[in-house]
């Protein structure tokens, strides 16, 4: 009940109209410039929306991949005085930032399979004596975000349906290695609340973090929240290696372990999320 209380006076505080029009180009500065990519000009937005993963982690199969850059999730929402919340994209498509991660361990150690062709195990074995063993995961969104403000306070139900796919970079691996893909992509039902697992994994538990904002109202934010999920499954890979992707995704699928089941991944990530009136951030240009 207390939550509620507070996510209908946060919301109620947000909903207060101000007076500037709409202005373009858009520029926001001061406290609001982190969300110039804003899709200030859609009739619909009525606030702004960025959240930072500033930690946490993806497992995938048998890897575990650690967030050490930040990784942006932006946009704009339409809220309703019903709690009710609808995701709309950024500008310039640019709602996830491609924000590639390193791979522990990457392709050191890794040796080519003896039922590859001669000529491909020679060119996997340079570019490992070459030194090229980093391996970097980006996640690529793929479908709309859906998100739900009053979820992500309440900790109920899913706070943010993000669809993706994840590139995995590599000089031997080409341009074009996937896990998942517009089709059919990973897709994190993540939450605030406690996960609710098949096995073998066990349920983990997310945090809202602490509601704040700043004097005026026109901001607000929920700090160290925790966002789970390790319920999904993750498909196989695709594209690796270009031409001889029938080759070399299957080994892709041996080192990571994958296609994994629901029950076997876990996605945690851990940062701040602040959204700001629309008309305040046109106001600071």
């Amino acid at each position: 009940m207390r939550r509620l209380l507070i996510a209908g006076a946060v919301i109620a505080a947000l909903l207060v109209p101000s007076s500037a029009a709409l202005a373009a180009p858009h520029n926001p500065t001061g406290e609001y410039a982190k969300f110039g990519w804003c899709p200030l000009n859609n009739p619909e937005v009525n606030f702004c929306f960025h959240s930072e993963t500033k930690s946490g982690f993806l497992t995938i199969g048998k890897k575990t991949t650690p967030i050490v850059n930040t990784q942006v999730l932006q946009g704009g929402l339409k809220v309703t005085p019903a709690f009710e919340s609808t995701f709309y994209a950024a500008e310039e498509n640019n709602t996830l930032v491609k924000t590639p991660q390193p791979v522990p361990g990457g392709l050191l150690g890794i040796t080519a399979p003896s039922w590859w062709p001669k000529f491909l195990r020679d060119l996997f074995n340079d570019t490992i004596n070459n030194g090229f063993t980093g391996v970097t995961a980006t996640v690529e969104l793929v479908k709309p975000v859906q998100f739900s403000l009053i979820n992500s306070i309440l900790r109920t139900g899913t706070s943010t349906v993000l669809p993706v796919k994840v590139k995995l970079s590599n000089p031997f691996l080409g341009n074009s290695c996937y896990i998942g893909s517009s089709s059919q992509p990973i897709t994190l039902n993540l939450t605030t609340g406690t996960t609710a697992p098949p096995a073998p994994n066990q349920p983990i538990e997310g945090s809202s973090g602490d509601l704040g904002g700043n004097p005026q109202l026109t901001i607000q934010s929920l700090k160290n929240t925790k966002l789970v999920d390790n319920s999904f499954a993750v498909p196989g890979a695709n594209g690796c290696g270009g031409l001889f992707s029938f080759l070399i995704d299957p080994f892709v699928e041996s080192i990571v372990g994958i296609p994994s089941a629901a029950g076997t991944n876990t996605a945690v990530l851990e940062g701040d999320v602040l959204i700001a009136k629309k008309q305040a951030v046109i106001e600071s240009e």
